[in-house]
C-alpha cells in the first residue's frame, strides 16, 4: 500500500510531465538550500535564476507556473526575499496585471467580428501573396492594440475551421454531420495532394500571422505585456511610447513586409505555397451559406464589435483612463448590448489571460529575489561602463538572446528594473535611460520570434489543435521563423544603433 501510494505522488508531482522533467525540479529543490549554506545567497540566486530560465524554455513539458512557483516559494522561505518584497512588485506593476485580466477579457467578445475579417480575407483575396501580405499587416495592426494571443487564437479558429471543412468533403461527407478530421482514413486518394497542399498553405499563412503579431505588438504600449510595464517605468503615455518606439519599429514593420513578399515569391523556408482551386471552390461554397444564414442579432452583434473596437482604439490614444480600466469598460459594453449577462459566459472570457497573469505574478517574486540579492549589479555595472554609443545595441543584443530562451515578460522586468536604479542612482542621464528603455522593449518583442519559447503567440500556436493537422512542429517553426529573425533582429540592431 505505501509503494502504490508514493508512486501515486510521484505520478501525480506535475502531472504528465516527463519523469526526467520532475527529477530535474526535484534536484533543483534539493540543492538550493545546500547550495544557500555553502556558498550564500548571491551564487544560489543566480543558479535561482538558471533554474527558472530552464522552466521557461521547457514550457513545452510543462507549464513554468508550477514547477516556476515551486522554485520561487523555496527561495522566499530560505530567505533570498520576503512576501512583502513581492507584494511591492506585484503592486508596482499593477498596470499589467490590469491588462492581462481585462484587457484580454474584453477582447475576447470581439472574436467574432475578428474571425469575419480573417474569413473574407482569406475566401475574397485570390493573390497568394496578397492574401499573405493581408493577413501579416492585420495581424499586426490588430496586435498593436489588442491583445496578441487573442489575434492568433481568432487566426487558429479561423484555419481549423477551413481545414475541418475541407477535410469533411474529402473524406465524402457533408458539411453538417460529425467528423474526425484528425485522421485521414476515409480521405479520397484523389484528394490526398490537394490536402499536402493545402496544409503547406495554412502553415505559410500561420507563419505570417504569427509573426505579424510581433510587428505590430511591439510598437504600443498594449501589444504586448511588457510594453506596457516598461512604458509605466519610463513615464510614457500610448503616443508617447508609439513615438519612442517608431524610428525602431517602422523600419524593422517594412522590412518584415518585404520580408513577407520575398518568402512568398521565392518559396524558400516552406513559403509559396498556393490554395488548391478544388478548396477555394468548397471554402467559397460554405462562406456564400454561412453569409445567407447569418440572422439580424448576429449582425447587430457584430455592428456592436466593429463600433466598441473603435471606442477602444480610441480611448488608448488619448489615454483617457488606464488600459486595465479601459479593458473593463470593453468588457461591460460588448457584454450589455450583445446580451452576455450570465456570469458563467462571462467567466470564460478569463480563462486565457489568468493563467498568464498568475505566472506573471511568479516573475515578480523571481525579481523580488534579484532585487533583494543584488544580482545584476554586476551585470548592469559592466554593460553602464562600456561606451554610450554601444550600450543600446548591448542591450538589444542581451534581451534578444534571453527572450529566446525565456519568457520576454520575465527578461523585459529584470533588465527596465535595473536600468531605473541607474538613473534613480545618477549614473545615466534620463535621455539614455530613454534609448536603453528602447532597446530593451525591441530587443524583447523582435529577435525572440526565433523560437516559440520567446513569443507567447508563438507557443500558443504550437500547441494548438491547430499544429498537428498542419503539421508544424517545433523544428518546422523554427525553420519557418529564421528568416524572419534574422531580418526583424537585424533591423532592429540598425533601428537601435543608428536610427535613434
Amino acid at each position: 500500500m505505501s509503494r502504490s501510494i508514493s508512486q501515486a505522488f510521484a505520478h501525480n508531482f506535475l502531472g504528465i510531465a516527463p519523469t526526467w522533467y520532475k527529477q530535474a525540479i526535484v534536484a533543483f529543490l534539493i540543492i538550493n538550500p545546500i547550495m544557500l549554506y555553502m556558498v550564500g545567497p548571491f551564487v544560489t540566486g543566480w543558479l535561482l535564476i538558471g533554474e527558472f530560465i530552464f522552466t521557461l524554455a521547457m514550457a513545452l513539458k510543462c507549464y513554468p507556473l508550477q514547477p516556476g512557483g515551486l522554485l520561487a516559494l523555496q527561495a522566499i522561505l530560505l530567505g533570498m526575499s520576503s512576501p512583502h518584497s513581492v507584494f511591492e512588485e506585484v503592486i508596482n506593476n499593477i498596470e499589467v496585471i490590469f491588462l492581462l485580466m481585462f484587457m484580454v477579457a474584453g477582447i475576447y467578445f470581439m472574436k467574432d467580428l475578428l474571425l469575419y475579417v480573417f474569413t473574407k480575407i482569406l475566401i475574397r483575396v485570390r493573390s497568394k501573396l496578397g492574401i499573405s501580405l493581408l493577413f501579416s499587416f492585420v495581424a499586426a495592426f490588430l496586435s498593436a492594440f489588442l491583445d496578441a494571443l487573442t489575434v492568433t487564437a481568432v487566426l487558429i479558429s479561423v484555419s481549423v475551421g477551413f481545414y475541418t471543412i475541407y477535410h469533411k468533403v474529402a473524406s465524402g461527407k457533408k458539411v453538417h454531420l460529425d467528423h474526425d478530421h484528425g485522421s485521414d482514413s476515409d480521405l479520397h486518394e484523389y484528394h490526398r495532394e490537394d490536402l499536402d497542399r493545402f496544409r503547406s498553405f495554412l502553415r505559410s499563412l500561420m507563419m505570417h500571422g504569427a509573426v505579424g503579431t510581433a510587428l505590430g505588438g511591439v510598437c504600443t504600449l498594449v501589444g504586448e505585456p511588457q510594453n506596457l510595464l516598461i512604458a509605466k517605468v519610463a513615464g510614457w503615455d500610448f503616443i508617447e511610447f508609439f513615438l519612442r518606439m517608431a524610428p525602431v519599429t517602422m523600419p524593422v514593420l517594412a522590412a518584415g513586409l518585404l520580408t513577407v513578399c520575398l518568402l512568398e515569391l521565392t518559396g524558400w523556408f516552406g513559403y509559396g505555397q498556393l490554395m488548391p482551386e478544388k478548396v477555394r471552390e468548397i471554402l467559397e461554397d460554405v462562406d456564400r451559406d454561412h453569409d445567407r444564414a447569418r440572422t439580424n442579432k448576429q449582425k447587430a452583434a457584430l455592428i456592436v464589435q466593429g463600433t466598441v473596437a473603435i471606442l477602444l482604439v480610441l480611448a488608448l490614444a488619448f489615454h483617457v483612463a488606464e488600459v486595465g480600466i479601459i479593458g473593463l469598460t470593453i468588457i461591460v459594453l460588448q457584454t450589455a448590448f450583445n446580451g452576455v449577462i450570465e456570469e458563467h459566459q462571462i467567466g470564460r472570457s478569463f480563462e486565457e489571460g489568468l493563467p498568464f497573469t498568475a505566472l506573471l505574478v511568479v516573475f515578480f517574486a523571481i525579481v523580488s529575489v534579484i532585487h533583494e540579492q543584488h544580482l545584476f549589479d554586476p551585470v548592469s555595472q559592466f554593460v553602464l561602463a562600456m561606451d554610450e554609443s554601444v550600450q543600446p545595441g548591448m542591450f538589444f543584443i542581451a534581451n534578444g538572446l534571453l527572450s529566446m530562451i525565456s519568457d520576454n515578460v520575465f527578461v523585459a522586468t529584470v533588465y527596465i528594473n535595473e536600468v531605473k536604479a541607474a538613473l534613480d542612482a545618477g549614473e545615466i542621464t534620463r535621455e539614455h535611460f530613454n534609448l536603453l528603455a528602447i532597446a530593451i522593449n525591441t530587443g524583447t518583442n523582435l529577435p525572440s520570434v526565433a523560437t516559440p519559447n520567446g513569443q507567447a503567440a508563438f507557443l500558443f500556436l504550437l500547441t494548438s489543435a491547430l499544429a498537428p493537422l498542419i503539421r508544424l512542429s517545433y523544428g518546422r517553426m523554427v525553420i519557418m521563423a529564421l528568416p524572419y529573425t534574422l531580418v526583424l533582429g537585424g533591423v532592429g540592431f540598425l533601428g537601435v544603433t543608428y536610427f535613434l
